[in-house]
């Protein structure tokens, strides 16, 4: 018990674990919809977007969240908007926006030579930098887009299986896909500086995959997806106190290992049921 237990004696663990726990819940919810809407990109996309937001608040000293976020904000609709008026690929839209953005982030900080605290901190992540009111305001976006998404839960689902069908049955889905981009944006900010942009995609991605191995239930699907996210976040801060590793780095590499398992579980389960098929027969 003592093994588990000593971490909890630095304030910097303690609060670096909520943010990591919130972190991976949230990213967990949202990338359930991400990859099931075929954008998995996005998050890898968004993330490098963000970074272009941070550098030009860092320029003109303006504060970091507020320059980030309308930044990503903006990102997030003009994707968007790119893909309702030209007809483009979400992969296509996305690429061309974020990497625009990113190349904005690293002309300005090749230009300053320099960095700061915040600006290395969306590069590479630090968890256990986080303040207690960073993780307050990860519990904020974290709680907003959960309600949003329990209230809009049918229509999210209409939209991201079947988007003509339900534009045909009264759903507003350019509302909802706006929902969608901006809730995306708000977590990718608040996670930016605790993943760092490198490592975002992955956190997103990951625990929704490895769920869909496991169900084909959207439900279920969720529920795996927000407890891989929030467990391999308490693991690999574990990891990432007693050997020393970045705490991003070894939250993706568990997540990882997770999802090697579930994948040959799930190709396991598949050979006994094609085996019994087989033996039925």
């Amino acid at each position: 018990m003592d093994f588990l237990l000593a971490p909890f004696n630095y304030d910097f663990f303690r609060t670096g674990l909520l943010a990591g726990v919130l972190v991976g819940a949230l990213c967990g919810l949202l990338g359930v919809y991400i990859v099931l809407r075929g954008m998995s990109y996005i998050g890898h996309g968004l993330s490098h977007a963000v970074f272009g937001g941070a550098a030009v608040a860092f320029i003109t000293k303006a504060n970091f969240y507020l320059g980030a976020g309308a930044w990503g904000f903006l990102a997030a609709v003009l994707i968007n908007e790119t893909v309702r008026r030209f007809k483009i690929s979400a992969d296509a839209a996305i690429g061309i926006v974020t990497t625009a953005s990113f190349a904005v982030g690293v002309a300005i900080i090749s230009s300053q030579h320099r960095f700061t605290r915040d600006l290395e901190a969306s590069l590479f992540g630090s968890l256990l930098g986080v303040s207690p009111e960073e993780v307050l305001a990860i519990l904020i976006v974290t709680v907003v887009i959960a309600v949003g998404v329990i209230l809009l839960y049918k229509q999210l689902l209409f939209t991201t299986f079947d988007e003509e069908t339900a534009r045909a049955f009264g759903v507003r889905t350019r509302w909802i896909d706006t929902f969608f981009s901006l809730a995306l944006a708000a977590a990718v900010i608040v996670s930016m500086q605790r993943l760092g942009v490198t490592l975002i995609a992955a956190a997103i991605v990951i625990p929704p995959i490895t769920a869909r191995l496991l169900t084909d239930r959207l439900d279920r699907m969720i529920l795996i997806s927000v407890i891989m996210g929030s467990i391999t976040a308490m693991i690999g801060m574990y990891l990432s106190y007693y050997v020393d590793v970045a705490s991003g780095a070894t939250i993706v590499l568990t997540q990882t290992a997770l999802f090697l398992v579930a994948a040959l579980y799930s190709t396991l389960i598949r050979r006994n049921r094609l085996a019994a098929i087989h033996y039925h027969v």
